[in-house]
């Protein structure tokens, strides 16, 4: 495994995963944090001195840090970060591990990608790193060195807990200058890492619940009563006015529909009031339709005696029972 593969399975650790629970919309962090990770590491071939051996890796190996920052609210963050390394690796014939650690002080920064729930991130670091080889049953620990690193990745906020957010990041660390073990020396030693953690922003609360969208009111039902002489289907002068009345009502209101219903007292028989019935209800929309009312909003109906607005004795003749009811809706 080559350095170009260790970058690639970086990135494919760093790549955006599916997060559970559910995840809210991104957004720049302000004031203190956390976090911590974990993944897998990669250290590419370095020089041993004397005798130019090289020590490479022998697979895969781990690594994990913590660390505590602060977000200014813009973008920039700084955080101070302590890391450990474990790498098996193999040289001059014999195999065993490379260990690395230390502390790094790093600045980053977020900023919006449009990818909606996903805040990318880029940052720098730099710091001291210490290390320990054993191998072929020797050991040696080594008197530490500066390092600097490079850091891109990603924050999937967590909308169940509050300043919570699931991270992924792809890391090249470099020391800048030989490792020094007593009785010699690495070059350089570059690692590339790519981890998965957790990190929690304090005093974030949760975004405000944005109140129901307000139902506009129904429209108020109104009413218009035509009343009729007995037994007749034409229009009085009064119900003209009514009908009038009710027509220019309906261009003001947010009126659907139209509802015209026709009624009769129950002096005649059940059959001829229904008929009676339908002759004012038609009478009344044709009415409205010549005052401008679409006839496609109006429903028409006949109930002949059997909706009196007045309770009477059979074969009497109300005033009041023989109406039309134009309800606009």
């Amino acid at each position: 495994m080559n350095l170009r593969n260790a970058l690639m399975a970086a990135a494919l650790v760093a790549a955006p995963v599916a997060v559970a629970p559910s995840v809210v919309q991104a957004q720049a962090l302000e004031g203190v944090y956390i976090g911590a990770g974990a993944g897998i590491n990669w250290m590419t071939e370095t020089s041993v001195n004397p005798g130019g051996a090289k020590l490479k890796s022998d697979g895969v190996g781990f690594a994990g840090l913590g660390s505590v920052g602060y977000a200014f609210g813009n973008g920039v963050r700084v955080e101070l970060e302590g890391n450990y390394r474990y790498q098996p690796v193999k040289g001059g014939g014999v195999r065993g591990h490379n260990s690395s650690y230390g502390p790094m002080v790093n600045a980053l920064y977020d900023f919006d990608a449009g990818l909606g729930y996903a805040m990318p991130y880029v940052g720098v670091g730099v710091g001291y790193q210490w290390g320990e080889v054993s191998a072929g049953g020797g050991h040696a620990s080594s008197k530490g060195a500066w390092a600097a690193q490079g850091i891109l990745g990603a924050a999937f906020p967590i909308s169940d807990v509050p300043g919570l957010a699931v991270t992924a990041e792809a890391r090249v660390m470099s020391t800048l200058e030989k490792v020094r073990y007593n009785g010699g020396s690495t070059d350089p030693q570059l690692n590339v890492s790519g981890l998965l953690g957790l990190r929690y922003a304090f005093g974030v609360t949760p975004p405000p619940v944005a109140a129901p969208a307000a139902v506009p009111a129904p429209a108020p039902v109104r009413t218009y009563l035509v009343f009729f002489d007995w037994d007749k289907a034409d229009l009085t002068p009064r119900a003209r006015q009514i009908i009038a009345d009710a027509a220019q009502a309906s261009t003001k209101v947010a009126t659907t529909r139209i509802e015209v219903g026709g009624h009769a007292d129950n002096s005649g028989s059940a059959a001829y009031n229904m008929k009676l019935s339908m002759r004012r209800a038609q009478a009344v929309a044709a009415e409205l339709v010549r005052l401008g009312v679409a006839r496609t909003a109006i429903d028409i109906s006949a109930y002949g005696d059997t909706r009196p607005l007045v309770a009477t004795a059979p074969n009497t003749r109300e005033p009041q029972n023989r109406r039309v009811e134009i309800v606009l809706k």
